[in-house]
C-alpha cells in the first residue's frame, strides 16, 4: 500500500533534531510522497531546504497563511505571489491560504484582501488551492461562492458537519482533507466521514499538529497517515488498500501528479 500526505510541515523546527529518523520512518509506513503548504517568508526557507532534501517524494505549495497577516502583510503577499511567478515549475498548489478568526480579528479584513489575490492568483493560472478555514465558516464559503466553477481545491483539516460539507462540495472541485481528528474518541468528523464520498477525501496530518489516536498529545508526523486511513476504513466498512488506492487516485486527480502504483 502506498500512502499521500497531501498536508505536512515535516520541514518544521520540530523535526530539527530527528528529521532523517522520522523520514525513514514515513517512508516505512508507505507514505511515499507529500505535499508541503506554505506559512510565510520566515519558514519559507526551511520549507525549501527540506524539499531540495527529498525531493523525489516532496511536493510544495506557496501562499500566505492567514495567521501570517499581519501589519507586513502587503509584504508577504508580494512574496507569496513573487515566488509563484517566479519559480512555476515548483510549486503544484497556492496554499495554504484562507481565513482564521480563531486567536484574533484584528486582521481579518486584511485576511479578505489577502485571500482574495491569492484566490484569483489560483484561478487564472489553473492551480489547486490549499484551504485553512478555523472559526470563520460563513465567511470563508462567502468568499468561495464569488469564485464557484472556477476553482478547485482541498479543505484541509475537515472538521465540519455534513452539511458545511455540502455546501464546499456544490462549490465544485473541492475535496475534504481528513486527519487525525477522525481518530478522536466521540469525534463528530467521524460521523460526517461516513456519508463524505471517498472520492472526496484525501489523508492529511497536518504534522506536527492534531496527532491521531493512539499518539495523541505527541508530535505528529506522516507515518502516522495508515491510522487515519484504517479509521476511515473502519467507519466506511471497507478494506484500507480501498482507502489508500482511493485517496491516491482523488490526490493525483487534484494536483495532477503522475500516477503511481498502490
Amino acid at each position: 500500500m502506498k500512502f499521500v500526505d497531501t498536508h505536512t510541515h515535516l520541514y518544521d523546527e520540530a523535526f530539527d533534531q530527528d528529521r532523517p529518523q522520522v523520514m525513514e520512518r514515513v517512508l516505512a509506513s508507505g507514505v511515499d510522497r507529500w505535499i508541503f503548504p506554505a506559512i510565510d517568508s520566515a519558514s519559507f526557507k526551511a520549507q525549501t531546504e527540506v524539499y531540495e532534501q527529498y525531493r523525489e517524494h516532496t511536493f510544495m505549495g506557496m501562499g500566505l497563511h492567514p495567521t501570517s497577516v499581519a501589519e507586513n502583510w502587503k509584504d508577504e503577499l508580494d512574496f507569496a505571489i513573487g515566488e509563484l511567478r517566479e519559480h512555476k515549475e515548483r510549486y503544484i498548489a497556492v496554499g495554504e491560504i484562507g481565513l482564521d478568526a480563531y486567536w484574533s480579528r484584528d486582521f481579518f479584513s486584511q485576511q479578505k484582501e489577502v485571500l482574495s489575490a491569492q484566490l484569483e492568483y489560483a484561478a487564472r493560472e489553473d492551480l489547486p488551492v490549499i484551504i485553512h478555514e478555523r472559526s470563520a465558516t460563513e465567511e470563508m464559503l462567502d468568499m468561495m461562492q464569488g469564485f464557484k466553477g472556477r476553482l478547485r481545491g482541498v479543505f484541509h483539516a475537515f472538521t465540519g458537519s455534513i452539511e458545511t460539507y455540502r455546501r464546499i462540495a456544490s462549490l465544485g472541485g473541492f475535496k475534504v482533507g481528513i486527519g487525525g481528528v477522525v481518530t478522536f474518541k466521540n469525534a463528530g468528523i467521524a460521523r460526517t466521514v461516513a456519508d463524505i464520498p471517498l472520492e472526496n477525501i484525501l489523508l492529511e496530518t497536518d504534522s506536527p499538529y492534531l496527532t491521531p489516536a493512539p499518539y495523541r498529545g505527541k508530535r505528529n508526523e506522516s507515518s502516522y497517515i495508515p491510522f487515519i486511513a484504517a479509521k476511515i476504513a473502519e467507519i466506511k466498512g471497507i478494506e484500507i488498500e480501498d482507502v489508500a488506492l482511493q485517496t491516491t487516485r482523488n490526490v493525483e486527480e487534484l494536483f495532477r501528479l503522475p500516477s503511481r502504483n498502490c
